[in-house]
């Protein structure tokens, strides 16, 4: 346990979630405190998914603990309270973070970096019957329970649906695909049981990659035997069944949903400004343009100045500039823009140990 420190507490720094962005941050004040601070963490996970080594896992490459971050030792590191909880909302008039299961935490900066989820509520039937991939520790569950319904079926065939067509979508077909057909293996079952397939509603997979990708990509699910449907919106998911808007049926004995990015619900009703997607909107330092008090990063954030795709890349690249503007902001000084870079390195895995960049 932390030891009690004889300064008084004089600024209250909450942190919500544990994102990629806040890691850099309890990092930042553990190396360099301020006094007078309390660091608190909100997070819903303790062991925190770097999510670049999620197709990795699923495909049985890295173990658990290789793949996650545990938050409970960096953030006594950093001298930071954890509260193991989720919000669900936050009064910005009396400057409280409102939880289910406790009290109020009252703050004077807080920082949101709760990453996103995929827009499962769009879609009915999506919320019931699908896996979305997140939040990730939910996602991992049911990984878990399909693993073991798939190496125990009976059946013939076994239909695993992907909906979305992005790089997440296609690393998730490789990578559970090499997985399932392993423990297929393993068990002395015929791998033709599992047939993969993946559905998106643009003209061609991977709609923000170059040509070359996109075409390298066709070939391998090909040869995977991995079928792709494109042109397909899926308007609903039934119990073993998706329905596309041409009004065709496709078997689906499980469905991961890997689709667009979207907001968490409660962000809303919070008053926070947000873009038309309902992520909350931050000027070039990461501060919130409706609330001078409130920071965001990662996914959950929109940067109004320089918009860009939702990915981790840029949540990383962000931590460092935003655990000096929260610095900056607690003891009163003037805060620094910050431009994310245009380009990026992409690692697309192709389920094997290997990828295209």
């Amino acid at each position: 346990m932390n030891k009690p420190s004889s300064i008084p507490v004089i600024k209250e720094l909450v942190l919500i979630g544990g994102g990629h962005s806040h890691l850099s941050v309890l990092m930042h004040f553990a190396m360099n405190p301020v006094p007078g601070l309390r660091l608190t963490l909100i997070t819903r996970d303790l062991h925190t998914p770097y999510s670049g080594m999620l197709p990795g896992y699923i495909a049985g490459h890295y173990s658990y603990d290789e793949s996650h971050i545990d938050l409970r030792p960096l953030a006594q590191f950093a001298k930071a309270r954890v509260y193991h909880s989720e919000v669900q909302d936050i009064d910005l008039e009396n400057k409280q973070i409102i939880c289910p299961d406790r009290p109020p935490v009252s703050y004077d900066i807080v920082s949101i970096n709760t990453g996103s989820r995929p827009g499962t509520f769009h879609t009915p039937g999506a919320d019931k019957f699908t896996m979305p991939v997140k939040p990730i520790d939910h996602f991992l569950s049911q990984w878990a329970s399909l693993s073991d319904t798939l190496t125990h079926t009976t059946a013939d065939k076994f239909h695993l649906a992907i909906v979305g067509g992005g790089a997440g979508g296609i690393e998730m077909a490789l990578a559970s695909q090499y997985r399932l057909q392993h423990l297929l293996k393993d068990n002395n079952r015929n791998t033709r049981i599992l047939q993969v397939a993946i559905y998106c509603n643009t003209d061609d997979i991977l709609p923000t990659h170059n040509k070359q990708v996109r075409k390298r990509f066709n070939r391998i699910l090909k040869q995977r035997n991995i079928q792709v449907h494109k042109q397909h919106h899926i308007k609903e998911v039934l119990k073993d069944q998706l329905l596309s808007d041409n009004n065709t049926r496709y078997p689906a004995d499980a469905t991961m949903w890997i689709t667009n990015a979207s907001a968490p619900a409660w962000l809303a009703k919070t008053g926070l400004a947000v873009d038309a997607k309902g992520f909350i909107a931050v000027n070039d330092c990461l501060q919130s343009t409706s609330h001078e008090d409130v920071f965001a990063a990662g996914d959950i954030a929109a940067v109004l100045n320089h918009p860009r795709e939702k990915s981790g890349v840029f949540a990383v690249r962000q931590g460092m500039p935003l655990a000096k503007n929260l610095a900056r902001a607690i003891q009163s000084k003037p805060l620094k823009p910050f431009t994310p870079q245009k380009k990026f390195l992409g690692l697309i895995s192709t389920g094997d140990q290997y990828a295209i960049a």
